[in-house]
């Protein structure tokens, strides 16, 4: 009789909503992800960017594309874009990144760079995560570019209006 009044208060609890939480299922603490070399690899994007970055211990020189960040990134805003993942995750000049970078603008690719950093910092420690969530830095920035529609001049402009 017990057994039963057991089962019926599960099932019932089920049907509610309120599953029994299994006794099992605890937080399993995130392991580092590093390849032979001691590097940490993530895919930043933005816009229609793509970045491919490598992290790995060193003395904070930044390389996109071959080319020094200063060099490949002349504007300061887009070299502080850059720098601000090592910033909030209180590790500037320790990762040495290098970047691959393709499509859209100069803007686009210094987001996708920042995310991609981002991403394998928190993969090479994850105890940065929480500092790099809290800043928004691990999450696609899903704005892109409206799509133009028939009948409009851009995406929302209309032809000029002509009472006559």
């Amino acid at each position: 009789m017990a057994e039963e009044l057991k089962t019926l208060d599960a099932l019932k609890d089920a049907v509610a909503g309120h599953a029994a939480a299994p006794e099992a299922q605890t937080e399993t603490p995130r392991e580092p992800v590093r390849d032979a070399l001691g590097r940490s690899y993530a895919t930043g994007k933005r816009k229609d960017a793509v970045a491919r970055v490598w992290i790995k211990p060193g003395n904070g020189k930044v390389t996109v594309n071959g080319k020094e960040m200063a060099q490949y990134f002349a504007r300061p805003v887009l070299q502080m874009i850059l720098r601000q993942p090592f910033q909030v995750a209180g590790v500037s000049d320790q990762f040495d990144v290098m970047a691959t970078v393709a499509g859209g603008g100069l803007s686009g690719q210094a987001g996708a760079v920042k995310h991609g950093i981002s991403k394998a910092l928190q993969l090479f420690d994850p105890a940065l995560r929480p500092a790099l969530k809290a800043a928004g830095f691990l999450t696609r920035d899903a704005r892109v570019v409206e799509r133009k529609k028939y009948g409009k001049r851009k995406a929302r402009r209309s032809f000029q209006f002509s009472k006559r």
